[in-house]
């Protein structure tokens, strides 16, 4: 009984929720993220993110920064381009929510646009979305504030949040007026915590899974990788560095006073001059070695398995972190591609995702537009043209279509 109160108290009454106002009643079932439950308190409903320090802290270090730098930049670097869409298109147009016709179309358009370019006084659209990209690529989270304006011509502004300081309020029951998120400093208690309702909060999880609210980031897959190449690399780094012989001379039958003499002679004749040790004994001086004296004493065989562990949590083939052996011209391509399909285009349409469905239909409620990234239909530019040409000369497609494709507005002047 107790058991079964501690999941009525967290979850509300079963683990039911009642769906959106103006929607058809429904209640849920099951039981939303069950593992959850123990071992954690049943007092609290906001559940923290683990270990973000070092997260953070790793993903500082040359190897994962280059992994990162790959996937953001990339993606932050992509034209992108606002468009209406149909209902049957995937973003449905609720009420209120039309695109419009004509002027006011182009009119909301142009003030989405404004949003995103200028989201706020101190960012750009490329300096926001590579803050959140850094969270998401870090500890799974990346997180934008959305507040409405009330003026058409801005509708909202945008501030990226630092994920890891975000807890989700597991009794949220999908409804708009129950806060979802709250903010909680280092600290800080939770009653002094910053509520967000569903519609003021973007979350973005990476690898989103069933069993908790919290997605799940390439740097956390490879932490435990990351952690032992760091150790190896810093060996090495020791035992290159180190000035001290990695042999020494037995002298078999040596007297302790031959033992120092010898030693005060090595020393002050012999060592730093580069002149050659001649010795007289009456049995040969043996070398012991201590180690090779060769690359393998510094593992980096070892690194370089380290390095492509960390490339597969990211996505990446090794090419692009510094990994050439046994690549060329036809390979390099393939790896490249590879990194795009693997990497960075499902990145990016889950960012698209998020901008079409929480800042447009929940944040604005404007849900006839959506959010796209214009290099994610064809990568080749040239064949994109040949294609757009040829479906123009065949009359598939006006003028005016193939300049919403590339991002383009209508023409004002005559058409053909």
């Amino acid at each position: 009984m107790k058991i079964r109160e501690q999941i009525r108290g967290m979850w509300g009454r079963g683990g039911r929720g009642k769906a959106r106002a103006g929607g058809p009643e429904a209640e849920r079932r099951t039981l939303a993220l069950p593992s959850i439950l123990s071992p954690a308190p049943a007092a609290g409903r906001l559940l923290p993110k683990p270990t973000p320090a070092n997260l953070r802290r790793f993903a500082e270090t040359p190897v994962v920064r280059r992994a990162i730098n790959v996937i953001k930049d990339r993606v932050a670097a992509m034209n992108w381009q606002i468009r209406a869409c149909a209902p049957g298109d995937g973003c449905a147009v609720g009420e209120g929510g039309a695109p419009g016709e004509g002027q006011e179309r182009a009119d909301r358009q142009k003030a989405l646009r404004l949003v995103l370019q200028e989201p706020n006084p101190s960012d750009s659209f490329r300096t926001l979305i590579e803050q959140v990209i850094e969270d998401a690529l870090t500890g799974g989270y990346g997180a934008i504030e959305m507040e409405r304006t009330g003026d058409p011509q801005r509708p909202a502004m945008l501030w990226a949040v630092d994920g890891a300081s975000i807890r989700i309020n597991g009794k949220w029951d999908g409804t708009v007026e129950t806060p979802r998120y709250a903010q909680v400093l280092p600290g800080q208690v939770e009653s002094a915590a910053v509520e967000l309702r569903d519609d003021q909060l973007l979350y973005l999880r990476m690898n989103p899974r069933s069993f908790t609210p919290f997605g799940l980031g390439p740097l956390e897959v490879a932490f435990e990788t990351v952690n032992e190449f760091l150790s190896a690399h810093r060996y090495a780094g020791k035992l290159a560095a180190n000035s001290v012989a990695q042999y020494a001379l037995w002298l078999n039958e040596a007297t302790p006073a031959q033992h120092d003499r010898l030693i005060r002679w090595w020393q002050d004749e012999i060592e730093g001059t580069g002149r050659v040790p001649l010795l007289s004994t009456e049995q040969k001086p043996e070398v012991l070695r201590f180690a090779a004296g060769t690359d393998s004493d510094l593992r980096l065989e070892w690194q370089r398995f380290l390095i492509r562990m960390v490339a597969n949590a990211f996505g990446l083939p090794p090419l692009l972190l510094g990994l050439e052996s046994d690549v060329n011209r036809s390979t390099a391509a393939e790896l490249a591609d590879e990194a795009f399909r693997g990497a960075i285009s499902p990145l990016a349409q889950l960012i698209a995702g998020h901008i079409t469905r929480d800042l447009f239909g929940k944040c604005i409620g404007w849900r006839g537009f959506e959010f796209v990234f214009n290099d994610l239909s064809a990568r080749d530019e040239n064949t994109e043209l040949a294609v757009q040409v040829e479906l123009l000369k065949a009359g598939v497609l006006t003028v005016d279509e193939v300049r919403a494709m590339r991002g383009l507005p209508a023409r004002t002047g005559d058409r053909e």
